[in-house]
């Protein structure tokens, strides 16, 4: 397998959001000198000419693509035929391109909700295309399977060395903290922070609190996306995940105990709880070489303290961080069928 160069250009696709700001973070802080980025307004990966010139202008020699259009159940269930044509567009313009302008290694990130809906656990790769999709995002889950098969695609007819992999639930800086498009971690910490706020005695949790699911911080999967550029190179896409799970009820006890010790925490249990479980299988990754090192709750501990010093521009976005609303936490319906 080639190495992979620090002083060739890697551009990182969708470089503002969760993902492709960690990838960012990790590429410089593990050397590379030419981390290459465009912002929407200044490239449309939509489009299929701009991105080629792009590509023709630049010439980069690895392509981390983590770019994509993104939003919780509700978004999903409304615009479903908006998430299908943008990712798809996103998925093959980006691919074309590399391969056009020669990219040496492209990989690309999936997402766990491509998994049929119910999987055994936990859910290893070969599960992929097996039973039917989560019908709330079965049209964003069609569209990321798409950009796996794309990868294959290439390595097929044009021996490209494209690869996909499969991470799991993500938390960490730059997280989406807003009420209404949120995935649990965040709107816990949201929800623990504004009741800290208002003085509030109890926080009420959608269900049972007995799902249980599985969390990785979102710099843990950037370095994992490192380690696979370099040591990795197949048709198969690979989980990214801890291979460790917690409970909503849990999670729900540890981020209370780090942002508002002494809240009691009340369960709506008419309300519904999801998918029972969710864990990725990790044995191909780890027995690769790599494993996860940051801890759960070390991860919450400093998402909160991000969240905190950020509060000026998540007022800017319009998240409120001193709102004294104590709304309902909802593990089951926040974010993407987590």
């Amino acid at each position: 397998m080639s190495h992979v160069s620090l002083n060739m250009p890697v551009f990182v696709t969708g470089h503002r959001g969760l993902v492709g700001s960690a990838l960012v973070r990790a590429l410089r802080g593990a050397g590379f000198k030419r981390v290459l980025t465009a912002t929407r307004s200044e490239l449309d990966l939509r489009d299929p000419v701009a991105v080629a010139e792009w590509f023709g202008l630049h010439r980069p020699a690895y392509v981390l693509h983590a770019a994509g259009k993104v939003g919780g159940i509700l978004a999903n269930s409304q615009q479903p035929a908006d998430f299908l044509y943008d990712n798809i567009l996103i998925h093959a313009t980006v691919m074309r391109a590399a391969w056009q302008s020669g990219v040496q290694k492209l990989l690309y990130l999936g997402s766990s909700c491509i998994y049929p809906r119910d999987c055994p656990q936990p859910i290893r790769e070969e599960y992929l295309l097996t039973g039917p999709l989560e019908r709330t995002n079965d049209a964003y889950a069609i569209a990321k399977i798409s950009g796996l098969v794309g990868c294959q695609a290439y390595r097929r007819q044009h021996g490209c060395d494209f690869i996909s992999a499969m991470p799991t639930n993500l938390y960490g800086p730059e997280d989406n903290f807003s009420p209404s498009g949120s995935h649990v971690l965040p709107a816990l910490i949201r929800r623990f922070h504004e009741a800290k706020l208002a003085g509030t005695p109890a926080v009420t949790i959608w269900g049972t609190g007995t799902p249980r699911r599985e969390f990785l911080h979102v710099d843990d999967l950037a370095r994992a996306c490192l380690y696979l550029l370099e040591h990795y190179s197949s048709e198969q896409t690979i989980n990214i995940g801890t291979g460790e799970d917690v409970s909503i009820r849990e999670l729900a006890e540890m981020v209370r105990d780090v942002v508002c010790p002494g809240v009691r925490l009340e369960f709506d249990t008419s309300k519904p709880d999801g998918t029972p479980r969710k864990l990725l299988d990790v044995t191909r990754i780890n027995q690769l070489g790599w494993k996860h090192s940051i801890v759960l709750t070390e991860g919450v501990r400093s998402t909160y303290d991000w969240y905190l010093d950020h509060q000026g521009s998540l007022r800017e976005a319009g998240i409120d961080p001193k709102s004294s609303s104590n709304l309902v936490a909802m593990p089951s319906t926040l974010g993407k069928a987590a």
